[in-house]
């Protein structure tokens, strides 16, 4: 018996340390694991943050670079003599002209009697340059041009429209057709022929019906001066418009 309980005071003696020590051994874990959480979880967020501030610096320095392109090509503009073009309007042109900045046409009103004539005309159509060679070797002669969509109206509401492409000192119809006012865009009206399958004499009929209202040679090469004035106008101010969208 005495023996036995010097055993249990022993045991008892020894319990507090092998606690503490099993206590400590826990602790020191557990602060190693915090310590390899906090880690991971620094690493995350700084990873991410640097990816991100390594995107902005190549996003900042893409559009500086894009600026810049933009600033040297409109300079190039601005120094280009058609660009600061102004085309006199001829004291006897035939239409009032609506010119509104940021459209690519322009919008002209005329009388004849008792018919409005309104015509659209668009920018250009740049040829080719005369001295370069087509695919089997020869000049290229194309000419410049210009689109128009000519409207006469009367009082009943019927119009006439022509297709028109203005050449330097010539004009082509192209189509032809008439037009009522009650007409719905579901409706599919019979717009006739092809206008070069009519006969010629007819043809130079209705060139000649166009001329009287004002579109004749004079009329369309001034046009085509006006128009190539405006394309040059409008890109100068559509290459200001995208620098100052890229450096805002």
């Amino acid at each position: 018996m005495a023996m036995y309980a010097m055993l249990r005071r022993a045991s008892a003696a020894a319990m507090p340390q092998l606690a503490r020590r099993a206590v400590a051994s826990s602790s020191s874990r557990t602060f190693q694991n915090i310590l390899s959480v906090l880690h991971r979880e620094t690493a995350a967020t700084v990873a991410p943050s640097l990816r991100f501030a390594n995107t902005f610096v190549s996003k900042a320095s893409a559009d500086d670079s894009l600026a810049q392109v933009l600033q040297s090509e409109l300079q190039c503009a601005l120094e280009d003599d058609n660009a600061n073009h102004q085309v006199e309007i001829p004291d006897d042109f035939p239409f009032e002209i609506e010119d509104n900045p940021g459209e690519r046409t322009i919008h002209l009103k005329g009388q004849y009697g008792d018919e409005t004539i309104r015509v659209q005309v668009d920018i250009p159509n740049v040829a080719p340059e005369e001295n370069e060679d087509d695919e089997d070797g020869e000049k290229n002669d194309s000419e410049s041009s210009i689109p128009l969509v000519v409207t006469v109206f009367k009082g009943n509401g019927v119009s006439l429209e022509f297709g028109v492409t203005a050449f330097p000192d010539e004009i082509s119809i192209d189509s032809l057709s008439i037009k009522q006012s009650e007409e719905s865009e579901d409706q599919l009206a019979y717009e006739g022929p092809e206008f070069t399958d009519l006969d010629e004499n007819l043809q130079k009929a209705f060139l000649k019906y166009l001329e009287i209202r004002g579109i004749k040679p004079s009329t369309t090469n001034f046009l085509q001066e006006y128009m190539f004035a405006k394309d040059n106008k409008e890109y100068v101010m559509w290459l200001k418009n995208l620098k100052n969208f890229v450096e805002k």
